[in-house]
């Protein structure tokens, strides 16, 4: 195969060079996240996160960017520092710092100024919100559910690293999650003085408040001061369940007190400006962590609530109030792209605000209702901030910080197409062509399967399974939505469950015949890979087709049986095969990859992360074990240091370097 020039002609008039964007140039970006709009509308608060190769880190730092445009500023240096946060005045911003050698809560000025510590606990700090009164902060730490103060934390915390014997021992199920053993302590939700003092427990007791299974904003403080709402997952085992509800805790502390009886999952609530309402999102089939997500609120003098989305077939990913309370702003994933709308608060039609080819994220409005600030990425461009009237309009970029980098590398825009699948159905996917693209010639292809099986590849930047990155080293990317992907409808997701093998398989192949059809491919020389599911769908594949030259495993399931024994969300499983092995042994004997090892030819790459806890290493290690005694050519990378994903600059690298080697090995003419 020949490689991709190093140096290509980006203008025939110009003749400008642009350099190879491979993982290095990837490295390099600023990844920009966290935008918080000040409350007097003036200031954008936000993170920037850079990966340092030779120290094997990374650094983020908080910067601020005037709302009506111009020089973005840094405004720390020292330690970490993450999560700003305005006061209600907008002259302080309280952050997340570990300056002092320890993560912990501290204020500054909005030009980095004045800094102040605000904790000082053994157990650290993260997670800060302004109580709207601006006198409270919140705050989430790890402490002993037994311990009333700091000072037994601290001892408690001394005698566990001391002790030689460190044996875990459990009575229950969700003993480790993601990448994490599960402790003695618990997160906790915190109140403390903007000045400072003794922080007091508004959720004491064993549970993890919010919920670790969770992500997102899961709490928030009433405009008038009084109440904190949380998130908090009563059921009696945690494995089991997604069932999390919002609960009411007085500022003061006190009796807690559950306001959302739903069987299913509710997660980041927010309060109405005027306080009258609640909003939050909801599922309602229990168990099932990819059934439909829908706002809600909640008139709270009445405790009635409302389901804004119903009609709506797509998931809603975020939302905003708008500040006079009477509309919802909202962000929902339609293929392959994101969607801002727009809801009365008493329910009625949705309106579309902003739409395009990129993912939109963070949406954001002024004090006055006018403006709209938000993140946005695309599959050929990095997360920026934006602004833009919120009644729609053209869009302009409050930050710039990547555009002299990515101004070194042609980065090739998405193309689509769509594809008759299995059962007739239409089957989207995007295309990312080499940089410099002939269509004389005949390129390589690579297809990449993505994860979830809920999951879905769009017209957004990754950092993990980049595409561009993979097009500069000379493959055509092809990236399909098959059954499972989210963005296409409930019914198109849901059409995997204990099916994943099945009309998934068949859209793969769809996919995959379309493109072998095109005059620019090379149908001799395709590969595929994938990770988690996508890795379970390698592994199938592995056993069901001879149609690929090669193959790249990442933390991919191999044998549905132990699988469902060794992963820690247990509710996963259940619902996706309809019970455990000695429930339902036909759906896993059925659609489990290792019943097919025999059938094994193609050359693979297996890598996994020895800390990842939702695919367990035992599943790469058993799928190296088939491949070899098979005597089919393949290799196996792990790392110790990572989990599901691997981040860590170096093991990138690492990652990056011997997927495309291996890729390139196998199609090479």
């Amino acid at each position: 195969m020949r490689r991709v020039a190093l140096w290509v002609v980006f203008s025939s008039l110009l003749c400008a060079q642009t350099e190879r964007f491979d993982v290095h140039a990837l490295l390099k970006i600023a990844r920009i996240s966290e935008p918080q709009l000040s409350p007097d509308g003036k200031l954008v608060a936000f993170t920037v996160q850079r990966m340092d190769l030779e120290k094997n880190s990374s650094s983020r730092q908080i910067w601020v960017v005037p709302a009506a445009g111009g020089a973005p500023k840094q405004i720390t240096a020292e330690g970490n520092n993450s999560r700003p946060r305005w006061s209600p005045d907008s002259k302080r911003i309280a952050f997340v710092s570990t300056r002092g050698g320890a993560s912990q809560i501290w204020t500054m000025d909005p030009d980095g100024g004045d800094a102040r510590q605000v904790t000082r606990l053994s157990t650290e700090a993260g997670g800060v919100l302004f109580s709207p009164s601006g006198k409270h902060l919140a705050f989430t730490s790890e402490v002993y559910p037994e311990c009333a103060n700091d000072d037994c934390n601290r001892k408690k915390l001394e005698e566990e690293k001391a002790s030689q014997v460190k044996a875990r021992i459990y009575t229950s199920l969700l003993y480790r999650h993601w990448n994490e053993w599960k402790g003695k302590r618990r997160k906790h939700i915190f109140v403390v003085g903007v000045d400072g003092g003794a922080p007091k427990d508004l959720t004491p007791g064993h549970r993890d408040v919010p919920p670790f299974s969770l992500g997102g904003e899961d709490y928030a403080i009433s405009p008038d001061g009084k109440e904190l709402c949380f998130v908090m997952n009563t059921d009696a085992d945690l494995a089991l369940s997604t069932n999390s509800d919002l609960f009411v805790v007085p500022i003061e502390g006190g009796e807690h007190r559950r306001i959302s009886m739903n069987a299913g999952a509710d997660n980041t609530p927010k309060y109405s400006p005027d306080g009258k309402w609640l909003a939050w999102r909801q599922q309602v089939r229990p168990g099932y962590e990819s059934d439909r997500w829908r706002l809600v609120v909640m008139e709270r003098a009445t405790g009635r609530s409302t389901v804004l989305t119903e009609s709506l077939d797509r998931w809603v990913t975020g939302f905003t109030w708008a500040p006079d309370s009477s509309r919802l702003f909202f962000t929902i994933e339609d293929r392959g792209r994101s969607q801002v709308h727009l809801v009365p608060v008493t329910g009625g039609s949705t309106r579309l605000i902003l739409s395009g080819s990129s993912n939109v994220s963070e949406v954001q409005l002024s004090g006055d209702g006018r403006t709209m600030v938000y993140l946005e990425n695309s599959g050929s461009k990095p997360n920026e901030i934006y602004r833009v009237a919120s009644t729609g309009g053209d869009p302009a970029p409050l930050t710039r910080l990547n555009e002299e980098l990515l101004s070194r590398y042609k980065l090739t825009r998405l193309e689509e197409f769509w594809v008759e699948g299995a059962e007739k159905t239409k089957v989207h996917s995007f295309l990312v062509k080499p940089p410099d693209f002939d269509p004389k010639r005949k390129y390589p292809v690579l297809m990449l399967i993505h994860g979830g099986p809920q999951g879905a590849w769009g017209e957004s930047w990754t950092y993990r399974w980049n595409a561009q990155v993979f097009a500069h080293a000379g493959f055509v990317i092809v990236q399909p939505n098959p059954r499972g992907s989210t963005g296409y409808g409930q019914k198109f997701i849901d059409e995997i469950n204990a099916d994943w093998g099945g009309r998934v398989y068949e859209d793969l192949m769809a996919v995959a015949d379309h493109v072998a059809a095109l005059p620019y491919v090379d149908k001799e020389r395709m590969a595929a890979a994938g990770g988690s599911y996508g890795g379970y769908m390698v592994n199938w594949m592995l056993g069901h087709t001879d149609r690929f030259k090669a193959f790249v495993s990442h933390a991919g399931v191999f044998d549905l049986r132990s699988m469902a024994g060794e992963t820690e969300e247990i509710w996963f499983p259940l619902w996706e095969f309809r019970g455990m092995p000695w429930d339902n042994p036909e759906v896993y004997e059925r659609w489990s990859p290792s019943y097919f090892a025999r059938n094994f030819k193609t050359p693979t790459l297996v890598i996994h992360g020895e800390l990842d806890y939702r695919v367990p290493a035992g599943q790469g290690m058993q799928l190296f074990t088939a491949l070899q005694l098979q005597k089919v050519p393949s290799k196996l990378i792990l790392f110790p240091d990572e989990g599901h994903w691997i981040v860590k600059p170096l093991n990138s690298v690492l990652w990056y370097t011997n997927f495309i080697d291996w890729i390139a090995e196998w199609t090479r003419k």
